[in-house]
């Protein structure tokens, strides 16, 4: 076959290979596919193109792309979680490169053509899918290659995704200023490059990537982290796995997380410029989005290595109990007392932090709740909480911003109002996370001599 090479046989590492030579693989997917986290960058930039009629685009039918997008994300992640077990990190990762691709040169001629449709169909439908598959599959690959610290596996490749704003944002706005000094169609021609120079860089990491041989175990390791009555020293298989009521707990903790989260970052430039009228220009919006980056990036090691130490549930609580305290103060950074524009970036970095923590350290909470055994099948469906977190987040932000402009209401009176329902939904999974235990017996795997690196293959 032409595409053998792609076969997971293919991608065994040999005895002796170092497991730190496969984390860069990871990053080069997933510093790629987080660039979806740089989309507000475009937002304005859509809003101000016109069709042959003359009508333009809203807010709420631009915003729809970021949510087509992560629906996606999730919905493929849910259906080819199994199949990326069998088929191997490799193949997964080049379907995801030539999709991701794609999609930017099918939104390019929906940009050029003032077609939405095309757009959704390429940034969102096409594009999305090839972000569900490059994000599982350096996670799963990663924790096999790391059993004995799976919260820094999983902070190791998710950070990449929370890195990617700061490449994907600067990119983005410095080649649409490129064309359009030139002369040229901005945003179409930016979707082209950007889509030729990703496919690039992730072809690297398909071609890096490696998976450990069924027998391997990281030196000196026993074969189980026991150290809390959440970790379990048996499997679960997908089948059973979301049936239990900690695999909802968990989709629910995602779920209000992400949404948190989304209602900063998807709304990022234009917020903090409709915020701080006159203090706050395009250029500074852009690096506030790309400091968010840094600590949506940073955060996803860190809290995720800590919670190696800590604990899962440990850490989501910290989540849960600053971050609600933080979106209700959010909004008095405005006020005429205060007017801080630092203070609010302080407080939005720590936010970002936190919503990147929670994405890498759910991997790692999902192993400990239900074993290795499939981890990345079980990961893919509570994915589907980012996918309705991708459109209820932004349903929330946008269906709220197009009210207040709808009614002549100064767009940023909108603000507090958004920022205290995400301080409420955190409260929702404050609770669900005080609710998880261990899984009940009855769902385990009764053969028990499953290695908890090889995954679903063998």
């Amino acid at each position: 076959m032409a595409l053998a090479f792609l076969d997971r046989d293919h991608s065994v590492a040999h005895a002796g290979y170092s497991r730190w030579l496969v984390p860069p693989a990871a990053l080069a997917i997933h510093l790629s596919i987080g660039q979806v986290y740089a989309f507000s960058v475009f937002k304005n930039p859509l809003l101000a193109l016109h069709g042959a009629d003359g009508a333009a685009w809203n807010l709420k039918e631009v915003g729809y792309i970021f949510s087509i997008a992560i629906a996606f994300l999730g919905i493929s992640a849910a259906l080819f979680g199994a199949w990326l077990e069998k088929a191997g990190p490799r193949r997964a990762m080049f379907y995801a490169a030539l999709c991701f691709g794609t999609g930017f040169l099918i939104a390019s001629a929906g940009a050029a053509t003032h077609s939405l449709l095309l757009i959704y169909l390429g940034y969102g439908v096409v594009g999305g899918i090839g972000l569900g598959l490059g994000y599982i599959s350096p996670v799963s690959t990663l924790i096999k290659w790391f059993p004995d610290r799976p919260g820094l596996a999983t902070g190791l490749a998710i950070m990449g995704f929370g890195g990617g704003a700061m490449i994907g944002g600067p990119l983005a706005s410095n080649l649409m200023a490129y064309f359009k000094s030139a002369g040229q169609p901005s945003i179409p021609y930016t979707f082209i490059t950007m889509g030729i120079l990703y496919f690039i860089f992730m072809m690297f990491g398909v071609f890096t990537i490696r998976v450990p041989g069924e027998d391997w175990k990281p030196e000196g390791w026993s074969g189980h982290n026991k150290t809390s009555a959440l970790i379990s020293t048996h499997n679960v298989d997908v089948s059973h796995a979301w049936r239990t009521p900690q695999f909802w707990l968990l989709w629910i903790i995602l779920f209000t997380n992400v949404t948190a989260g989304i209602g900063i970052l998807e709304q990022a430039s234009p917020m903090i410029q409709d915020l701080f009228k006159g203090s706050v220009g395009p250029i500074a919006a852009v690096g506030f989005v790309g400091l968010l980056s840094i600590f949506n990036m940073a955060g996803r090691f860190l809290w995720a290595s800590v919670s190696d130490t800590l604990g899962r549930k440990a850490t989501y609580f910290c989540f849960f109990t600053i971050g609600p305290i933080l979106y209700f103060l959010l909004p008095l950074t405005r006020s005429d007392k205060l007017n801080s524009v630092p203070f609010f970036v302080i407080a939005a970095a720590v936010l970002l932090s936190m919503y990147g923590g929670g994405f890498a350290t759910i991997p790692a909470y999902l192993k400990d709740l239900f074993g290795g055994f499939n981890v990345s099948a079980i990961h893919g469906r509570l994915l589907t909480a980012w996918s309705t977190a991708g459109i209820v987040g932004p349903l929330i932000v946008n269906g709220i911003l197009d009210h207040y402009v709808a009614n002549k209401m100064p767009r940023e009176e909108a603000y507090p109002l958004i920022l205290h329902i995400m301080s409420g939904l955190l409260v929702v999974g404050f609770i669900a996370n005080l609710l998880v235990r261990p899984v009940n017996e009855k769902y385990w795997l009764k053969d028990q001599t499953i290695p908890e690196t090889a995954g679903a293959a063998h």
